[in-house]
């Protein structure tokens, strides 16, 4: 079979045409979005770049191994509008309802945080729900121990309930283990205050 010069000039036509198409196509998947293709694709082994929000960090003793590391970590300060800080806030403005609300929830997304667990007890005691405020007493002691805090509030649990000899042995537990806390000085002399008048303690 004979190929003459013009058979060989219209099949390179057809070839250059053919190779037009091919870099048209691919262009205008490019362009519509339409196909297979990205332009100017990730480098191989790079992730998008993600950020998480550590809120509502336990609390732990002071000087632990736990301590050190969230610390180190930046778990230690969180956010003001969280809801162990949201319950704070409504505890020192007086409004316990709020505040046990917030610290209520505080210990259902956190039930290792004893501050949550001291500040709604604490919020119940003024709410005068005090069986709530003894689970919530005795959740802190199994994750701090018999703290004097926790002993010094305990105590004042009950005087507010007028209950003075629990009162007397809570607040005197209390400062054996910290004699120099002048929280735990004023209750006892608040306690012999209530004693020689005879009356209970309002909360206030």
């Amino acid at each position: 079979m004979r190929v003459t010069a013009r058979s060989l000039v219209a099949i390179a036509a057809c070839v250059f045409w053919l190779a037009g198409c091919d870099k048209t196509s691919q262009q205008f998947d490019l362009a519509s979005g339409d196909g297979g293709m990205m332009a100017n694709p990730p480098a191989p082994g790079t992730e998008p770049e993600t950020t998480a929000t550590i809120t509502n960090a336990t609390l732990v003793p002071a000087g632990s191994v736990e301590l050190e590391n969230a610390a180190a970590d930046g778990l230690v300060g969180s956010n003001q509008n969280d809801d162990l800080n949201l319950g704070k806030r409504h505890f020192r403005e007086r409004d316990y309802g709020l505040a046990e609300r917030y610290f209520r929830r505080a210990v259902e997304m956190s039930p290792r945080d004893a501050e949550a667990w001291i500040g709604l007890a604490a919020s119940y005691d003024r709410l005068k729900r005090f069986d709530h405020a003894d689970r919530a007493y005795k959740q802190a002691i199994v994750i701090l121990g018999p703290t004097p805090e926790i002993l010094n509030n305990q105590g004042y649990s009950y005087l507010l309930r007028g209950d003075y000899k629990r009162a007397r042995a809570k607040l005197y537990e209390a400062r054996a283990k910290d004699p120099a806390s002048s929280r735990i000085q004023n209750n006892i002399a608040l306690l012999e205050e209530s004693l020689r008048r005879g009356k209970g303690v309002e909360a206030n």
